[in-house]
């Protein structure tokens, strides 16, 4: 009975990776196909130009900062919880809408436009205090009674958490989206970069704050003591506690970091896009969880890298491999291209590109 046993498990292994096997090979035929008939297309001067491979990657990697900074979250928490919070990009968009109201008081007092550095910080400042605040209070009530339970318990709850939040602020502020205020003339225009890239001030103030906020982060968790005691949590909760460290107190800062990245991200995203709903951290939130997992669950430099090379794929990949193969509407298959780098990655390297940072009691 046992022989039978594992003479059926052998061969139900064999066909899985056959056709894993199968998947991978189709993979790569399909991307060399594709790049081979771009590189057709811009040898007979039908393809991109230049400029727009140059813009293309610009917005890729705009956008890919923000994902990566919205990721961040989604890995410190696994780090140390073992889950994921799904409720984490309405903290984005709890973020994003903060920016909204104070950037409009201010609009509308005139600061805005009289003295706009000024302006944004407040509006940065406010975002992440309400970003923040929100992770925390979403742990404390949510989460924390939940610790011990099942794993599967607080991810469906996160997930209840998460549409909560996005209907609280709906009833709150209505449905329709909220524009922010016209942006300053001399950040919206176009500049050289290095001279011979020309880019948005808005795209350059992105990617400034998110490399900013990125290594303010790697400062704190591998320089301070509290970053310290929260990877000292992360790698076993129960030695971590004996050694004296305040566990909840570890736990409760972690939100908060994590959602003071989302809320970064939220007025980074207000500014690039103008325009916010009480939809709008669903997605992102989605991708940038993607993101986590490309770059390798738990790694904070991952998650970053993830962000980055998933904006960049979505932007890029669409033009770069399903135009030149006859693919009809590739500009709105930019979803279907993220996804398809998520499940590419976890048919190559499974832990991610980077490696994944798991417990111990995650790698037992």
């Amino acid at each position: 009975m046992t022989a039978t046993v594992r003479r059926s498990l052998w061969k139900t292994n064999n066909w899985v990776d056959g056709f894993l096997f199968l998947v991978r090979v189709a993979s790569i035929v399909f991307i060399a196909v594709g790049l081979l008939a771009f590189i057709l297309q811009q040898a007979r001067g039908e393809g991109l130009t230049g400029t727009q491979l140059e813009n293309l990657f610009i917005s890729g990697v705009t956008q890919g900062a923000m994902y990566g900074l919205i990721a961040l979250g989604y890995s410190m928490v696994y780090g140390v919880l073992g889950f994921i919070n799904f409720a984490h990009g309405e903290v984005f968009m709890a973020g994003a809408m903060a920016g909204w109201i104070t950037s409009d008081v201010l609009f509308e007092s005139g600061l805005w436009e009289d003295s706009f550095i000024l302006a944004i910080i407040i509006v940065l400042v406010i975002s992440i205090v309400v970003s923040t605040f929100a992770t925390v209070v979403i742990e404390r009530v949510a989460y924390r009674p939940l610790r011990e339970s099942p794993r599967l318990i607080p991810l469906i709850t996160s997930i209840g958490v998460s549409f909560f939040l996005q209907y609280a602020v709906s009833g709150l502020f209505g449905p329709a989206s909220k524009n922010y205020p016209p942006l300053p003339e001399w950040l919206s225009k176009k500049r050289s970069l290095l001279g011979f890239v020309d880019i948005e001030g808005t795209k350059v103030l992105v990617i400034l704050v998110s490399a900013v906020s990125m290594y303010a982060l790697w400062w704190f968790v591998e320089r301070t003591k509290t970053g310290k005691a929260m990877r000292a949590v992360a790698e076993d909760k129960e030695i971590a506690a004996l050694m004296g460290i305040n566990v909840n107190r570890i736990i409760v800062t972690t939100f908060g970091v994590g959602g003071a990245m989302a809320g970064v991200a939220g007025i980074m995203w207000g500014l690039l896009f103008r325009t916010v709903t009480f939809t709008t951290g669903f997605l992102p939130g989605i991708k940038a969880f993607t993101a986590a997992v490309v770059g390798g669950v738990g790694n904070l430099g991952g998650a970053m890298a993830g962000g980055l090379f998933l904006g960049v794929a979505e932007s890029v990949g669409p033009l770069l491999l399903l135009e030149p193969l006859g693919v009809p509407g590739v500009s709105q298959l930019k979803d279907l291209v993220a996804f398809s780098v998520l499940v590419l990655v976890l048919l190559f390297k499974p832990t991610g590109l980077f490696g994944e940072r798991l417990s111990q009691e995650d790698r037992a």
